[in-house]
């Protein structure tokens, strides 16, 4: 039975797996993981440790593989697709057979499952850490004197901290389900307790050396008021329709065994108001991508409620066909060119075409200049998909983000002391501007200005590329 949901999930979240540009987060895990070891380390020691394990587990697979945007997308598509195998396994333990390949079917069919498939970072092997070992405290619950599934358990927690610590937040449903079973079993509560006392002092240093960083990452992220709970679900399945058909067939939901519902409620709706709780002082970590684990607990409870409303498959197919027709409009946003960067930067940037017009008109010998104060990670955009024997000197350049273990750049202080008298110069600018001198940091513009005129310059979305040439050139 699981083979269906994987085969499903896995045909839908890999279309259109090439269409939208990498994003700025998958642009820092290219950036990072394309490092040697030593360089990965010493960079999750400055920033970025709270995605070490996965920046570790990349830097294998592109080691391997390649750093193709496919390649690197893969992960998260197999992940996505092993999730829904182990949600219908889940399900059939907990509600029946029928009940977990409909839960399956339905996670298949929500558009943040894809849109997150298909992204360059940890989020889809969190939904499968998440569900695997919601799975593993059932088989542990059949054989609690079995130190192996403790151990499994443990271990899968631990994998999970490790690639998101916020995810941890699910053992509270896990507890609520432990708590259950205790009452027949007594001892169920001091071997859960010795597993996540082992979770806790697994994982205490890299929870301390994330939030030493923590406000360098998530300063950004406002402080989210009461309407922000309410709303949040239409981000988390990245489509109102599908949220409100999911969440109206959870209320469905039936089962004999409470246990197994109060799992599914508690893993869907506390976490998020855990976060948000945990959001009110001084750092906020209230983002709906850190939810999308609650994704699964919808999925299983609106698969029951699907299971109980249809007494047949028939029933039940017309019913996932509306759904997928409901759904069809955002699953086509979520493949849109620039979809991986919004809503978080208001211009999407084009690297791709912006990197396509460069290497038509390359020249050897060219140099280039990146508008890097108002952009971020548009020159690592641009390096990315331009060719990887097209080497040009950027000009304005100090230390490269892995020379210094950081994910910035830092360019030179006296910008007139950075020209090697460079015949052309390739200037990617934010934005669209008529003179792209204005566009860029002026200490840099007037340097270029005084010995450079544009020669050539088309725009494309969020950003314009000129070609610059020396003024002595005929």
């Amino acid at each position: 039975m699981p083979l269906w949901p994987f085969v499903l999930t896995f045909g839908v979240t890999s279309y259109g797996l090439t269409a939208p540009v990498l994003g700025r987060d998958e642009l820092v895990t290219w950036d990072v993981v394309t490092r040697d070891t030593g360089h990965i380390l010493a960079t999750l020691h400055n920033v970025d440790a709270v995605h070490g394990a996965y920046y570790l587990l990349m830097h294998l697979w592109v080691s391997f593989f390649g750093d193709s945007v496919i390649s690197m997308r893969l992960p998260s598509v197999f992940a996505a697709s092993g999730a829904a195998s182990v949600l219908s396994l889940i399900g059939k333990r907990l509600f029946g057979s029928r009940a977990g390949m409909l839960a399956g079917i339905l996670f298949a069919l929500v558009p943040a499952v894809s849109r997150y498939a298909q992204e360059v970072r940890s989020y889809a092997l969190v939904i499968l850490l998440v569900a695997l070992a919601t799975l593993l405290l059932l088989r542990v619950l059949d054989r609690p004197r079995s130190t192996w599934r403790w151990g499994a358990y443990a271990f899968t927690l631990v994998g999970l901290g490790l690639l998101h610590v916020i995810a941890l937040s699910v053992v509270a449903a896990h507890a609520c389900m432990l708590a259950a079973h205790a009452r027949r079993d007594r001892s169920l509560w001091w071997k859960s307790a010795l597993a996540l006392l082992a979770v806790a002092a697994s994982l205490v240093p890299v929870v301390l050396l994330s939030r030493s960083q923590v406000n360098v990452q998530l300063g950004w992220v406002p402080v989210p008021d009461g309407w922000a709970l309410l709303s949040i679900w239409w981000d988390i399945f990245a489509s109102g329709a599908c949220a409100g058909a999911l969440i109206t067939l959870a209320l469905l939901a039936r089962s004999p065994r409470r246990a197994a519902l109060l799992l599914c409620a508690v893993w869907a709706v506390l976490p998020p108001v855990l976060v948000w709780l945990a959001s009110q002082g001084d750092v906020s970590y209230f983002r709906s991508v850190y939810l999308l684990f609650t994704v699964p607990a919808w999925a299983l409870l609106a698969g029951a409620g699907l299971s109980a409303a249809c007494r047949s498959w028939q029933a039940a197919t017309a019913l996932l066909a509306v759904l997928a027709v409901l759904s069809l409009y955002d699953q086509r946003q979520v493949r849109q060119p620039f979809d991986h960067d919004g809503p978080i930067l208001q211009l999407p940037l084009d690297y791709r075409s912006a990197a396509d017009l460069i290497r038509k008109r390359y020249r050897p010998g060219d140099a280039v200049v990146y508008d890097r104060e108002h952009a971020w990670k548009l020159d690592t955009g641009v390096q990315y998909y331009l060719p990887r024997g097209l080497k040009m000197r950027d000009v304005f350049l100090q230390s490269a983000p892995r020379e210094i273990n950081q994910l910035y750049a830092t360019d030179c202080t006296v910008p007139d002391l950075c020209l090697h008298g460079e015949r052309r110069i390739w200037l990617l600018a934010h934005g669209a501007y008529p003179d792209p001198f204005n566009a860029i940091n002026q200490g840099q513009a007037s340097v270029l200005r005084n010995r450079y005129k544009p020669y050539w310059s088309q725009s494309v979305t969020g950003m314009t590329v000129t070609l610059l040439v020396r003024n002595d050139t005929p």
